[in-house]
């Protein structure tokens, strides 16, 4: 697993400032007040800082920017970084801050001056995030991140918030990783070994290899992955931080998705390594509910297959039953998400009876021509549910937005031949996926399906991750799990 930074937290003393070595980042609000910290490195640099702040370059300065000084007279640091960033900056702000520190660090240690900013712990956490880096790969071990070491008052008090904080940055690096690993590293027994780990947590975690999932009739999962030589698996993992019935967390976990038989096209293709996301992300929020000791109540299942041709693969035209006993036409075998989920979902209600189910999905290209790579769409038949998770997904900064379900996209999934088929043709192709899934919620089950297609891995950098995977709703979900399912 990728490794956080080193972060630690210390009372706030200016008499360190001179000797401090790698670079010292102080934090000023736009108007250019001046903290005791950032009044004693001007007078280290000779009023350097004062001549910065009347600059045109801070005047054009926006939130969560940084300026800086190299290799300052009077200091022993190799740069001293201005950030600029209001006292009492949002969320939004102090982890936009932490970021573009933790970028400008490297592999450079950095003492941050944070002795009057509001919400130190959330620029510590941006701080987290942004260093994370993939390398598990590489030939040569990457050269480890500098430590970073936070001066603030009542630094106990904020060690001690900001654990949770890195519980929810160490589910994010689980999800990251997962989803950016190879197919050839990640098959579906390494990915279950990868979460049978979590016992170490005091998750429980249970694996249903193929002869169970035949056995409960997961005819639609098995489908799927029947012209792999990876075994198929569905893992449960339980975290009884609570009594009472569970939320009910679902994954989709295609550790590599060539389409099947409806193979698709060999451009783009290796980015498939990537169609696990939603069994990641779900994996991810598992492990910080385990390591913040949450007082919840939360399963999470995740189905494991590789879809992929061969001579005993799915075709189209096959009809698969699956574990609720509907049966189901394949007119496309890469719209395969969708059948691993019917049955995961199925078995989450009938096992595990939760309060309320969530599945996530790298499922469809439709939503990405929809929402981009800036919202993940939601889909939900409870309005209260919806809301909530919204109002989650904004506070955490992660987008989502709602996608509306109908009769008349649920007629488009209608089968002359079975209960249903699996596609409902190009026009809403996301809502008809939803539409599908629905068909596997039992009556009287809150429940939202999350396609993440767009937002689980992207091409560019974003303010809290480099380009690459995400590890999108982790947070989010977490957020959800505070709010509405934690006992007090």
């Amino acid at each position: 697993m990728t490794e956080l930074r080193k972060i630690d937290f210390a009372a706030v003393d200016l008499e360190t400032l001179a000797t401090a070595e790698g670079r010292v980042a102080i934090l000023v609000p736009k108007e250019g007040t001046m903290s005791p910290a950032v009044r004693r490195v001007n007078r280290l640099t000779k009023g350097a800082v004062a001549r910065m702040l009347e600059s045109e370059a801070w005047e054009k300065a926006k939130s969560g920017s940084v300026i800086s000084l190299a290799y300052p007279t009077g200091m022993a640091a190799e740069a001293v970084d201005v950030v600029c960033v209001e006292r009492r900056a949002s969320v939004e702000e102090a982890r936009k801050a932490g970021a573009a520190l933790a970028k400008l660090a490297g592999k450079s240690t950095m003492t941050v001056m944070a002795e009057n900013l509001q919400r130190p712990v959330e620029l510590v956490l941006g701080v987290a995030l942004r260093s994370y880096a993939f390398t598990a790969r590489k030939s040569e071990a990457a050269p480890e991140n500098g430590a970073v070491s936070v001066q603030v008052k009542n630094h106990e008090e904020v060690a001690e918030q900001a654990e949770q904080a890195i519980a929810v940055a160490e589910g994010v690096f689980f999800t990251r990783d997962l989803t950016a690993e190879p197919a050839n590293v990640l098959t579906t027994t390494e990915f279950a070994d990868r979460l049978v780990a979590l016992k170490e947590l005091g998750v429980e975690v249970e694996v249903l290899e193929e002869d169970k999932l035949a056995e409960l009739g997961m005819g639609a999962l098995l489908g799927v992955g029947q012209g792999s030589d990876s075994p198929s698996k569905v893992v449960v993992m339980r975290w009884k931080g609570a009594e009472g019935a569970p939320l009910a967390l679902v994954g989709k976990g295609v550790v590599f998705d060539t389409g099947g038989i409806s193979l698709k096209p060999a451009g783009g293709m290796e980015d498939m390594t990537m169609d696990m996301g939603g069994a990641g992300v779900v994996s991810g929020v598992m492990k910080t509910l385990a390591l913040r000791k949450a007082k919840a109540n939360v399963v999470g299942l995740v189905g494991l297959v590789e879809n992929m041709p061969s001579g005993n693969a799915q075709r189209p035209g096959d009809i698969v039953t699956s574990m609720k006993g509907d049966t189901i036409e394949v007119i496309n075998t890469d719209a395969e998400g969708r059948l691993v989920l019917a049955d995961v979902m199925w078995h989450a209600q009938i096992s595990e009876q939760p309060s309320a189910m969530i599945d996530l999905a790298t499922l469809t290209g439709a939503v990405i021509i929809a929402l981009g790579h800036e919202n993940a769409g939601v889909f939900s038949n409870d309005d209260s549910f919806a809301n909530d998770f919204l109002k989650a997904a904004a506070a955490e900064g992660e987008g989502a937005w709602r996608l509306p379900l109908g009769q008349a996209y649920d007629n488009q999934i209608k089968s002359q031949k079975a209960d249903m088929q699996n596609v409902g043709g190009r026009p809403a192709g996301s809502i008809t996926a939803a539409q599908f899934l629905q068909r596997f919620v039992k009556e009287g089950t809150p429940w939202i399906h999350l396609d993440i297609a767009g937002v689980a891995q992207v091409s560019k950098d974003t303010t809290l991750a480099p380009k690459g995977a995400t590890g999108w709703g982790v947070m989010a979900l977490d957020r959800l799990v505070r709010d509405r399912f934690e006992s007090e």
